[in-house]
């Protein structure tokens, strides 16, 4: 059954993940287009310098500011599944978000939520004793921080479990499959550049509740937030196209810290 028609959704974008010489993303662009900003903390992308330079660009553009805590993996960009037990995956989040939040606070700012980047994200989506040390994480750092998790997962529960204010997040450009999780990247399906294709499922998404997978069938899906990867080639046409699609329906854009998430009614 379809759910109720969302009237407001938050845009979110992963972006400062360019490292020294080497740039990633068109991060100014995006930032016009977006309402929120996961930014990379310095461990699968970015460094201190990215870091400082991402939240002047957000602050600017008015964006919420995000930690996006990952892998200590530039190799692989955070991509690659690795062993850690949950207490690494503990520390790796405090450490990160600390991190962040400093240069927030040197740019008179606070932030406003954590989403976990790449295989650290994924692998605690289906893993309970993850999920659970990755938003004890963030809670210990700031229990005021919005936790983000793929809708209907493992760690979207968990952030709930551990009393956090949760969004639930849906991917416009990544494929699902029939249960729920984003297709892997290896996959061929797995990312989709047409910005035409992504304006009509996240509108789908957002106004009906559900996605195609790639089976083809109906995935259940809550849309509090949507994420546009900042390093899709398409990217900023993507996002202008789905911002195009979202008023045509009459659907505003509005922060996470503007939008009735679950967990906000217990506070």
């Amino acid at each position: 059954m379809a759910r109720e028609k969302t009237l407001m959704v938050d845009l979110n974008s992963d972006l400062g993940e360019s490292f020294g010489a080497f740039r990633v993303g068109s991060d100014a662009e995006m930032l016009k287009l977006v309402s929120s900003a996961n930014i990379a903390c310095g461990f699968h992308a970015g460094d201190p310098g990215v870091m400082r330079e991402t939240v002047a660009l957000a602050v600017g553009s008015g964006a919420r500011l995000g930690a996006h805590p990952g892998f200590p993996d530039l190799m692989g960009f955070g991509r690659r599944d690795m062993g850690a037990s949950p207490q690494e995956f503990e520390d790796y989040v405090v450490y990160q978000v600390g991190a962040l939040a400093g240069f927030a606070a040197a740019a008179g700012r606070r932030l406003q939520h954590v989403k976990c980047h790449g295989a650290m994200y994924n692998m605690a989506a289906k893993d309970e004793r993850l999920a659970k040390a990755l938003a004890g994480g963030v809670r210990k750092v700031d229990p005021g921080l919005i936790f983000v998790a793929l809708s209907g997962s493992i760690l979207y529960r968990a952030g709930l479990d551990e009393g956090l204010v949760t969004a639930a997040e849906a991917f416009g450009d990544r494929g699902y499959l029939d249960n729920g999780q984003l297709v892997p990247r290896s996959h061929p399906k797995a990312l989709i550049t047409d910005p035409e294709e992504v304006a009509a499922r996240v509108a789908t998404m957002v106004g009906q509740g559900y996605v195609l997978s790639i089976e083809g069938h109906r995935v259940s899906v809550q849309a509090d937030t949507v994420c546009l990867h900042g390093d899709n080639p398409a990217a900023v046409d993507i996002a202008a196209k789905l911002r195009d699609a979202l008023a045509a329906q009459d659907i505003q854009v509005r922060p996470m810290a503007e939008l009735p998430l679950a967990g906000r009614a217990s506070r």
